[in-house]
């Protein structure tokens, strides 16, 4: 019997945020996964060690939650005025895909650090101490994101006293602009793509929400948590063991989609798992985070619950947080009011772990909202890096 050799692949593994996963610069992996295809995701497939029927990723490099579960590749920028382009996959846990349809906004405050570590940025650009601006082009959405990463001693500064809850230890901040957020003329169109604040979004079984449909950061579904059954100050183990409520928030997601001109046929929403995001808002609220840390009424200005890849997430994904920070910047959506309404700048609110603060920049132009940007803060560090293994046959 013939045993095939493992082959040895360049990658860094990294947390960004609250997310982390295997970063890899595109000249490195295996001519037949430069290039988008069967070969590219069966090759990240592997090294993140999906599909596993157990859905644990033993195999791989994977850790069996949507914020472990994720790959990141990074190439010469083929934007003018960019430094790099950025393609993020997020690799289903059970099922034989990688979804290509958005961002992760966590991974994103990886990028700049990365791309400097790796050469991408030319040394000139890079100060002995202060700040490096690199201007990332986002290739699953055609945006740009600007980040802001720390330098000490012309070395990307990863540690330092920027506390992000949701990661245990402090680290450096990175402040990250993502510029123009809303996806205006992409699939799904505008920012509001049915054209309205808030929607009647009607599921045959469930019944019909409120709901406020956005393309910004990533396409988001919000609805009150109160309509659903719900406070907005629930933790992980109160939904991800209730197999009815994950089935019933799903099917919110298929419709959601549809409403948002996302998919074209229900049945087309299990193999897009990525995207849209479904979360659930109310107005401020005490409640005790899954770290034991008390969050205050007066600590927010409202409170979130998002799930990512049919399961509520430990903290709140970055690409959701931008959606939170520009819905809350236009006065009528449902965020926008359970934050109090009027206008606003800028939102502190309540997830899982504890609090983000994010802001947006929206205005009124010929009666329809733009949103410049959105921003906030994220921090990144170097977990490993040399090579991952896999064994020769998983690329071809």
């Amino acid at each position: 019997m013939t045993h095939l050799p493992q082959i040895k692949i360049p990658a860094t593994y990294i947390r960004g945020g609250t997310s982390k996963g295997v970063f890899f610069c595109l000249q490195d992996l295996p001519e037949a996964a430069q290039h988008p295809g069967a070969a590219r995701d069966a090759l990240l497939m592997r090294v993140i060690g999906s599909p596993d029927p157990y859905g644990k990723q033993i195999d791989g490099m994977g850790a069996a939650t949507s914020s472990t579960s994720k790959t990141v590749i990074l190439s010469r920028p083929s934007q003018p005025g960019h430094d790099v382009d950025y393609l993020f996959g997020q690799v289903s846990i059970d099922s034989a895909f990688v979804d290509w349809s958005g961002n992760c906004g966590n991974l994103s405050a990886a990028v700049g650090p990365f791309a400097i570590m790796s050469g991408l940025i030319p040394k000139e650009r890079i100060p002995e101490n202060g700040t490096c601006v690199v201007r990332i082009w986002q290739a699953n959405i055609s945006k740009t994101i600007v980040a802001h990463v720390p330098i000490t001693n012309g070395q990307v500064q990863e540690t330092g006293d920027f506390e992000l809850d949701g990661v245990t230890f402090p680290a450096a901040e990175v402040p990250l602009e993502f510029l123009d957020p809303a996806d205006e003329g992409e699939e799904g169109g505008a920012m509001f793509p049915t054209g309205r604040l808030v929607d009647d979004l009607e599921v045959p079984g469930l019944g019909t929400f409120k709901a406020t449909l956005i393309n910004a950061g990533i396409p988001t579904i919000f609805l009150n948590a109160s309509d659903i059954g719900y406070t907005g100050t629930e933790l992980q183990d109160a939904i991800n063991g209730d197999a009815k409520a994950l089935a019933q928030f799903e099917l919110i997601r298929a419709h959601g989609a549809l409403k948002m001109g996302l998919i074209r046929d229900l049945s087309e929403a299990a193999k897009r798992q990525h995207t849209p995001k479904v979360a659930f808002v109310a107005p401020p609220a005490a409640y005790t985070a899954s770290s034991g840390k008390s969050v205050n009424t007066g600590d927010v200005d409202l409170l979130v619950r998002a799930l990512s890849m049919g399961k509520l997430h430990h903290a709140m994904m970055g690409t959701a947080a931008v959606a939170i920070g520009v819905a809350a910047a236009v006065p009528g959506t449902l965020v926008n009011l359970a934050a109090g309404g009027g206008e606003r700048q800028a939102v502190r609110f309540g997830h899982p772990s504890g609090t983000l603060r994010v802001g947006a920049e929206a205005l009124l132009e010929n009666g329809q909202w733009k949103v410049t940007k959105a921003l906030m803060s994220r921090s990144a560090r170097v977990l490993m890096e040399g090579w991952v293994r896999v064994p020769a046959d998983s690329v071809s």
